[in-house]
């Protein structure tokens, strides 16, 4: 049995990733923090600097280890 885990990307809380065990907002850990975090696309805090292509793996590789403290 995995153990793998990843941090919600509202509020960083630990959220289980095996399917037997993960919330229903995956990968958020609540509703509360999946609307919080589509009101903010909303509200336009969120943004692409520019369209991502195929090629942009590293980048997008490098964005998720920001938001989850590893970087």
């Amino acid at each position: 049995m995995s153990k793998a885990t990843l941090l919600c990307p509202s509020c960083k809380k630990v959220v289980p990733m095996e399917a037997a065990v993960r919330p229903p907002a995956f990968p958020f850990c609540s509703d509360r923090c999946k609307l919080s975090d589509l009101g903010r696309w909303f509200e336009e805090d969120y943004a692409l600097p520019q369209p991502l292509g195929p090629d942009d793996h590293e980048a997008i590789e490098e964005v998720i280890r920001a938001r989850q403290g590893d970087s």
